[in-house]
């Protein structure tokens, strides 16, 4: 599946041999977790394009499309140590983070502890994350961005590599809490994840009832991984690309996009959404057994990068536009 590396190649030779063994190692980890989550071809690809650039996914969809298996099997194919948090409405930021316990010795001296929360983990799956109030959701931003959090005043770094994929129903909304678009805007990507053709659920039936199922086994090692995800930054972007990523993003916004937008949205995407698509532009390149990125790559990538990163005005949704649309038609353009 993967594609050796051509000598015209323009990358120095440490990079052409860290590339080669990433490529095998990448197609092998993605033929695996292909060989446990069925007809989730497109969802199973985005989730590996987020891992892979070093960021974390927000997958929306309904309950029972393998949003929990797809998670467990990447942590278990990608070598990584991965732990569930079910977000509900009492939920606290502790729970997430941990807290600190006053302990006392033999001689009764007292002294507080920190005991580790879940996300202190390398992957940390935030099942319907809108369940849970702001501020525990809140609690997960600074982890996101900085790769730390703080309690009581203290520093605690997280574990390498940290990522985070948390799913939302996109129909049950009662009682739930909207992420703010502060905390969006932290997701790389947002991939939506939708119904399994025919052919693909006949076989989830076969395969997933009698005695024997798929099970995923470890293909690659965490060294192995971050390896990849520093080869991702490495690879080289042409300048066609470039101007594709910043054509796209700036016509997304409001105030200066392109005329087909421009009264349509209340906001567009910030130049976090430029990093994204660099950053997934790679990281889809790579996995599909290249070593640069094409503007075919940034057509591909521009809905789950800027879907979440854009509103739609009152008239535009009167009007029956939505921001898919909106997308297809900006990235039609490039």
């Amino acid at each position: 599946m993967t594609q050796g590396i051509s000598p015209a190649t323009t990358l120095d030779d440490g990079i052409v041999a860290t590339a080669e063994s990433c490529l095998a190692a990448v197609g092998a980890a993605r033929e695996a977790i292909h060989g446990v989550i069925f007809g989730q071809e497109k969802v199973v690809d985005l989730a590996l394009v987020t891992i892979l650039a070093g960021g974390h996914g927000l997958l929306v969809g309904l309950p029972g499309l393998a949003k929990t298996k797809l998670v467990e099997t990447l942590g278990t194919v990608l070598g990584l140590d991965a732990r569930r948090v079910q977000f509900t409405p009492d939920l606290m930021p502790s729970d997430i983070l941990g807290t600190e316990i006053l302990e006392e010795d033999a001689e009764r001296r007292r002294a507080f502890r920190f005991v580790q929360g879940p996300v202190f983990t390398q992957l940390l799956m935030a099942d319907e994350i809108n369940r849970a109030s702001p501020r525990t959701q809140s609690a997960l931003l600074q982890a996101m961005q900085e790769g730390h959090v703080s309690v009581a005043g203290a520093r605690h770094d997280l574990p390498r590599p940290f990522h985070v994929l948390a799913t939302q129903n996109p129909i049950e909304q009662e009682g739930t809490y909207p992420l703010p678009e502060a905390q969006l805007d932290r997701f790389l990507l947002e991939i939506d994840v939708g119904y399994p053709d025919r052919a693909a659920e006949r076989r989830i039936l076969i395969e997933t009832t009698g005695v024997d199922e798929a099970r995923p086994r470890a293909v690659m090692s965490t060294e192995q991984l971050l390896t990849a995800q520093r080869l991702v930054r490495r690879l080289p972007v042409g300048e066609a690309v470039v101007e594709a990523i910043l054509d796209l993003v700036r016509a997304a916004r409001p105030d200066s996009g392109d005329a087909l937008v421009k009264d349509k949205l209340l906001w567009g995407p910030g130049p976090r959404a430029s990093q994204a698509l660099t950053l997934a532009a790679r990281a889809r390149a790579l996995i599909e057994g290249r070593v640069a990125p094409s503007v075919a790559d940034v057509k591909a990538l521009a809905e789950p990068v800027l879907k979440h990163r854009m509103a739609l005005s009152y008239t535009a949704r009167a009007d029956g536009e939505t921001i898919e649309g909106l997308i297809a038609k900006l990235a039609e353009k490039l």
